[in-house]
């Protein structure tokens, strides 16, 4: 089997969408599975990961033969709210257009139920939930000796750290996070992600006037990181992951905070269904007030060992050598 595994406007996007496309192609490395990165119609399975206009027009191609087409169903007008400069404005015409694009494909693979719930809004095509996992490896030896004070130091840390990975935008709880920083002093706040709101002429473009003020504005317990180049620095000197995010299709670094065991506070989202409150997290409305007393209570060292032990059995079931089968058996029943 040869699978044509494309992924649109690859050297401009990063975060989770490419950590996505990168755990599929560790699948298919795993597995002995040949892939091209380049799109193609010679190769027995067309897996598009970005339907930009490119991508439509190798679906249509391939339509037109014997070649399957897949689509992972990474956006969502819905998901894209929030997120950089006119993502508002420009949810409304993105909605019509994905509903075409994602009409070519003859199988949708939606990275939770969450988002295939959202996806049967947009195509008819049959879909499969295919979490799009995590790589244990990525994050392996977080618990290094000496990696955890390496990070306290750096950033001027007191435990309990709670803690945040990923890009720095408002849909993913930046207001909640900053908010509950500011109503918690004695607690230090940290975000580790992409954040370069002073940087050049696009990324001045890109980051929200919304999103530069809470940054700017943040109390001096909140702290912005900025780009990490060695991730299982924020994992080690974090002690609490507070995902405050409005919306997700899935969240990779929460899946690798819950690898490493350690305790969430996250905000009750239909993404999230599959967690239980008080078992593998705590769930909160999304109130200041609620997020803090959800934090008070993991100030409880016992309380963070419970809950982190629980996430990370629970996470077992998305690491990669968990889902690769999946998405290399659905390869198999298409082709």
């Amino acid at each position: 089997m040869k699978v044509s595994h494309y992924f649109e406007w690859e050297e401009y996007i990063t975060g989770g969408h490419v950590q996505s496309v990168d755990n599929q192609r560790e699948i298919l490395d795993l597995h002995g599975i040949e892939y091209t990165t380049d799109p193609t119609l010679d190769a027995d399975l067309l897996h598009l990961n970005n339907m930009g206009p490119r991508s439509l027009y190798w679906a249509h191609k391939a339509r037109r033969t014997d070649v399957p087409v897949l689509v992972h169903t990474h956006q969502t007008a819905e998901d894209f709210r929030e997120s950089f400069a006119f993502s508002n404005a420009l949810a409304k015409p993105m909605k019509p257009y994905l509903r075409y694009a994602y009409s070519l494909a003859d199988h949708l693979v939606c990275p939770s139920e969450h988002n295939r719930r959202v996806i049967e809004e947009y195509a008819d095509a049959p879909k499969t939930v295919i979490s799009n996992g995590f790589d244990p490896a990525k994050v392996e030896g977080f618990d290094a000796e000496g990696l955890r004070a390496e990070y306290l130091d750096r950033y001027d840390l007191d435990p309990p750290v709670v803690f945040n990975v990923g890009h720095v935008i408002k849909r993913k709880g930046l207001e909640a996070f900053v908010e509950t920083a500011r109503a918690m002093p004695d607690l230090d706040f940290v975000w580790f992600g992409y954040l370069n709101p002073a940087g050049g002429d696009l990324d001045r473009l890109l980051k929200s006037r919304d999103t530069k003020r809470l940054v700017e504005n943040a109390p001096e317990n909140c702290q912005f990181t900025g780009y990490v180049e060695d991730i299982r620095g924020a994992y080690a000197a974090g002690d609490i992951f507070f995902w405050p995010s409005k919306n997700e299709n899935e969240g990779i670094a929460l899946l690798e905070a819950m690898g490493c065991g350690k305790p969430l506070v996250i905000r009750d989202i239909p993404t999230y269904d599959w967690l239980d409150d008080g078992t593998h997290c705590l769930k909160s409305s999304g109130s200041i007030a609620d997020f803090r007393k959800r934090l008070d209570r993991l100030r409880n060292p016992d309380l963070r060992e419970r809950l982190g032990a629980n996430a990370a059995e629970k996470s077992e079931a998305f690491r990669l050598d968990a889902i690769g089968e999946r998405l290399v058996s659905l390869y198999r029943e298409l082709v």
